[in-house]
């Protein structure tokens, strides 16, 4: 049984407020719903996630708004991630790595300026909140350690294309010191793209 982390509850004061923020971020909104009594709720979903945010007032959720604390999104990049997030008027700490190297103490304890050294994968971080103060980490991993990630992603089809054309060269290459045409080609490029996903 599969046991997928897909959705996670954010208290906030101003819904709208909020909304206004997850939109500039480039976010996607997936529903905004209201019920009876005061019920709200609005979905969103980040470029490439797999998993969901909702924002919920008071009739959603009894926890206080802004009380929510280190929620990561992991990026590839985090200098330009970093840029990018300041660039939609989000202030962004600086970039740091923990003293101990592996992941961040609370608060700022440890906390010790710029790349981690040698910039190991999982070892770089930066922080912002929303408008009610709920914190988020950005958390830059280049090289996943091996089977931490089985599902294979693509952020948009420019990105499949790009992966359909290296399979094609790569599988080209195979034929060659094969001998012979590949009749099972399909099963061949979903191993190659899934195995280089999750490199």
């Amino acid at each position: 049984m599969d046991f997928k982390l897909e959705v996670i509850v954010l208290p906030v004061s101003d819904i709208d407020r909020s909304k206004a923020f997850y939109h500039s971020l480039g976010f996607r909104e997936d529903i905004d719903y209201s019920g009876d009594g005061g019920f709200r709720l609005v979905h969103f979903t980040p470029p490439g996630s797999t998993a969901s945010i909702l924002l919920g007032n008071a009739e959603v959720t009894d926890a206080a708004p802004g009380s929510v604390r280190g929620l990561q999104f992991v990026v590839d990049d985090i200098e330009a991630a970093r840029a990018e997030l300041i660039g939609k008027g989000v202030e962004v700490s600086e970039v740091f790595h923990d003293a101990g190297g592996v992941f961040h103490h609370s608060g700022t304890k440890a906390r010790v300026a710029g790349i981690a050294p040698g910039r190991p994968s999982y070892g770089s971080f930066a922080s912002f909140t929303d408008p009610d103060g709920n914190e988020f980490m950005l958390q830059e991993v280049t090289t996943r350690l091996p089977g931490r990630v089985e599902e294979v992603v693509y952020r948009n089809a420019r990105d499949l294309e790009s992966a359909l054309r290296d399979a094609a060269a790569a599988h080209g290459k195979h034929e060659e010191e094969t001998g012979k045409p590949d009749a099972e080609w399909p099963v061949w490029y979903a191993d190659y793209m899934a195995k280089e996903r999750q490199a």
